[in-house]
């Protein structure tokens, strides 16, 4: 019994150990990334993070038509310190670990925040562990889990797939080229999932959302391909409105964004699963964008 009961009590050391190794890597990671962005050194940027966001950065930058890598730091404010947060769990799924803090996360905003719960992303480079995102979870709304994790209890940690790596890490997306028209996807998608893709580069997902976001490489002269597929999800009913559309931003002061494409659905009409269209930026198009 007392081997029994010293076998357990290594394996319960060497697991504390391990994460307690774990965590200081995952936080000697963030906190070299952060520094990056609070001195604007690019180069300390490139080798703290990972490599399919540096390429999603860089991208959505371009797309944007604002220069990289300087805009990497046009940020409202630094990212937000983990030094005063109560660390929670650090967990790792083969080249793909997180790590979990509650507390008052400030982000420089101004205001007293409250206690909520970021959970910090990192994927296995060939030096080490390296920073890919933050997700930052408001729990005014849930007040029950702000006292589960306030008392220590991380149920709702291990019931929240984002929560947990996935021990996947994503593809490093293909280049883009900096946009000649700057472009932005919109969908309003209650009760659905929508995917949307622009000129077969400009992936996009929305679930049950009302969201824009840029499109990867913006538009180009001529015809630009748009398809789309919807699903209802877990308590839709398949009778919600429905629209996505593709909007071309003007540069010009005081000109509104052109509505270049659009998918209506009315309420109780009937949704196609998927679809394939275009729209045309033609001399026309580019005049209006142009203010003239």
């Amino acid at each position: 019994m007392n081997r029994l009961i010293c076998a357990v009590c290594l394996v319960w050391t060497g697991t504390l150990a391990a994460q307690e190794e774990l965590r200081g890597s995952l936080e000697s990671s963030y906190n070299a990334w952060r520094e990056s962005i609070i001195r604007k050194d690019s180069g300390a940027w490139q080798r703290t993070t990972a490599p399919h966001r540096r390429m999603e950065v860089k991208n959505r930058i371009v797309s944007e038509k604002r220069a990289f890598p300087n805009a990497v730091f046009e940020l409202p404010a630094p990212p937000p310190s983990i030094k005063e947060l109560k660390f929670l769990e650090a967990k790792q799924n083969g080249p793909t670990a997180k790590a979990s803090y509650f507390g008052k996360i400030d982000f420089g905003v101004g205001g007293s925040p409250t206690e909520n719960l970021i959970v910090l992303s990192f994927v296995k480079g060939g030096a080490g562990w390296l920073y890919d995102r933050a997700d930052f979870v408001n729990l005014a709304a849930l007040p029950e889990v702000r006292k589960e994790l306030s008392a220590g209890d991380l149920k709702y940690l291990k019931e929240t797939p984002e929560a947990q790596p996935s021990g996947v890490v994503p593809p490093t997306p293909l280049e883009a080229r900096a946009a000649k028209y700057i472009a932005k996807v919109y969908v309003f998608c209650p009760g659905r999932e929508v995917q949307v893709q622009v000129n077969k580069i400009s992936r996009h997902r929305f679930a049950n959302a009302k969201e824009a976001e840029v499109v990867i490489g913006g538009a180009a002269d001529g015809p630009n391909e748009v398809q789309f597929s919807t699903r209802k999800l877990e308590g839709g009913t398949g009778k919600e409105a429905m629209t996505i559309r593709v909007y071309l931003m003007s540069e010009t002061a005081g000109v509104k964004p052109i509505k270049a494409f659009e998918y209506l659905v009315q309420e109780n009409a009937p949704v196609k699963p998927f679809g394939t269209d275009s729209f045309v930026v033609d001399a026309a198009t580019v005049a209006k964008l142009n203010g003239r």
